[in-house]
């Protein structure tokens, strides 16, 4: 497999996973593109199971290293809202988005990515737990605990 190929294969998942982690466009580019230059560096010394799992922990460790330089934590701001009209159900919609993202900010960032890793990438609980070397009952409980705030912040919102 050639950089290019990997690239495609997986950038796109990369890309969407460091945008979840750390709420920021330019950053999320940052993170994948930091994470292809140190996969490929080191592309004939990976042992893992999956490809996209080492892709995803190197992404996962970037994030936590710019975490660490910087030592504060940014919320989401509003530069990700269309600025456009649009229909009411589109725009209800981008609301929601908005409020689900602005809770999971308030989450740690190991649960964050745990539920992200779940629900965006759709990786196993067991493939979760390894990347992010924890317990696999570790990782359940961190997503059905997110899942339940997201579920309790709906039915707050509609009530």
């Amino acid at each position: 497999m050639n950089f290019e190929e990997l690239y495609e294969e997986y950038s796109k998942d990369v890309y969407r996973f460091s945008y979840w982690l750390c709420g920021n466009r330019m950053e999320a580019e940052d993170i994948t593109s930091e994470t292809f230059i140190r996969a490929w560096v080191k592309f004939s010394r990976i042992r893992t199971e999956t490809l996209k799992g080492y892709l995803l922990t190197v992404a996962r460790h970037i994030f936590i290293d710019e975490l660490r330089k910087n030592k504060k934590y940014r919320e989401l701001t509003d530069v990700h809202t269309d600025k456009t009209p649009e229909p009411d159900q589109q725009l209800e919609s981008k609301q929601e988005l908005y409020r689900v993202q602005k809770l999971l900010m308030t989450f740690s960032e190991i649960d964050r990515a745990a539920f992200i890793l779940r629900v965006e990438q759709e990786l196993s609980y067991e493939e979760i737990a390894r990347i992010l070397e924890i317990s696999l009952v570790s990782a359940k409980v961190k997503v059905h605990r997110i899942r339940k705030k997201l579920i309790e912040n709906r039915l707050k919102t509609e009530g």
